[in-house]
């Protein structure tokens, strides 16, 4: 079984638009978290750029293995810990809302698209990713990512755990004055798929949208194991593989599941 995976979680950003201010706090905020002894530091969405941005998303757009990967890849080479981090890419004249790891040494693990746009703010600005299950292993672990309104799918978590993510990673931009994605439904992904899951949100404002922080750490019980306030933080705990095979072992949703009966032509109401 592989050993605990110490995560932080980044509740903030750097100035909207501003991609070098966004990479000097990342750099601080990945020293501190290797003096916390965390393998693996977790940034909001589109954290390099900002979200609410309007055109500017473009303007900022790059491709995936662009500079702002490059710079990236230096900063975890350097502290010694795998970041996740969100940004606009741009491929073949789209650009995408997406998120990606690298490694302790910067290599590139996963690249991930927002497949679910959120209204309009995301559909003029974004195309849609295709590919709703992105996984890497990382140091034992088969690590998952969803990005904000993806989550609130369960159909997109559900897909993740039956392919063997036992970690998913949701960056995210949850604004107010609802707060019931991260208070209520992100631990109940969690607890639903056992899996660990990790929310990450924004805390502060950007144009007219005010963020409402409560990044969340959740066990595969539905145990919040971290969980921030509406103010900026930095939470490390630990995602332990033992507590995810404890809470299978004593109840298995996944196993337990009758797929023949959840097919739409089964979900149809039947008169008599």
């Amino acid at each position: 079984m592989p050993t605990p995976l110490r995560v932080a979680l980044d509740q903030g950003t750097g100035r909207s638009g501003d991609t070098a201010s966004s990479l000097v706090r990342l750099r601080e905020r990945a020293r501190a978290a290797a003096a916390e002894g965390a393998e693996l530091l977790i940034t909001p969405e589109m954290s390099m750029t900002g979200y609410n941005i309007g055109e500017r998303v473009a303007k900022l757009a790059e491709a995936a293995d662009g500079p702002l990967f490059e710079a990236v890849s230096r900063i975890a080479a350097e502290t010694g810990v795998a970041i996740v981090y969100g940004f606009p890419e741009l491929a073949d004249g789209n650009v995408f809302n997406a998120v990606r790891l690298v490694d302790a040494t910067g290599a590139s693990r996963a690249l991930y698209r927002k497949t679910h746009l959120f209204g309009d703010l995301d559909r003029n600005l974004f195309s849609a990713g295709d590919d709703l299950v992105v996984q890497a292993d990382l140091d034992g672990h088969r690590i998952g990512f969803l990005v904000c309104y993806d989550v609130e799918f369960p159909e997109a978590v559900r897909a993740h755990a039956l392919a063997g993510t036992t970690f998913l990673v949701v960056p995210t931009a949850l604004m107010g004055p609802d707060t019931s994605v991260a208070t209520l439904l992100a631990p109940a992904r969690a607890m639903e798929n056992q899996i660990h899951l990790a929310y990450v949100n924004r805390c502060d404002a950007e144009a007219e949208l005010d963020y409402v922080g409560l990044s969340t750490l959740v066990g595969p019980d539905g145990t919040e194991l971290l969980r921030a306030g509406p103010a900026e933080e930095l939470l490390v705990g630990e995602v332990d593989p033992a507590a995810t095979e404890l809470s299978r072992t004593e109840l298995s949703y996944l196993g337990d599941r009758r797929p023949e009966l959840y097919s739409e032509p089964a979900a149809a109401t039947r008169t008599a």
